[in-house]
């Protein structure tokens, strides 16, 4: 098989459409979020997996791998969010070379607010193109990609 015909594989056209879907609705849902609630995209996701962990709160290297960045991403992601007091830091009960990022009161109300563009979005995104069965069937199809791993959100 050829470069051409690999590409042509529906398992790459499904893979490349995915990419592509994603691509198109971060690009539509980041400039939302940051002219409505002043948060990127990858910040609504840091967010989403602190309200999603045991106790609100993920080492810098845990949601790293969860968000699938860097350490030093997620620390120059954090830095300014401390700021606004959406999240805090703190030392880990057991070993104190452990710090933790924790979800705050105030990013706690920006999550709020920010799923709830999210959610308008979304159905927005899907309202004109699918029946309820499929978007059933889609949602089944789309968690096998996700289950069982630390990244999933639903």
């Amino acid at each position: 098989m050829n470069d051409n015909e690999a590409m042509k594989h529906i398992q790459t056209i499904n893979a490349l459409r995915l990419l592509q879907s994603a691509d198109e609705f971060r690009a539509r849902l980041s400039g939302e979020f940051s002219s409505i609630h002043g948060l990127s995209v990858n910040e609504f996701f840091l967010l989403l997996h602190l309200e999603h962990a045991q106790g609100n709160q993920l080492s810098r290297v845990e949601l790293a791998r969860r968000m699938h960045v860097s350490a030093s991403t997620v620390t120059r992601m954090v830095a300014p969010m401390e700021k606004t007091g959406m999240l805090s830091r703190e030392v880990g009960a057991r070993d104190a070379r452990l710090a933790y990022v924790v979800l705050g009161d105030a990013g706690r109300t920006r999550l709020l607010d920010a799923k709830k563009t999210f959610a308008k979005r979304a159905e927005y995104l899907f309202q004109d193109r699918w029946t309820d069965k499929e978007l059933a069937q889609l949602s089944e199809l789309l968690f096998r990609m996700v289950a069982g791993t630390p990244a999933n959100l639903t």
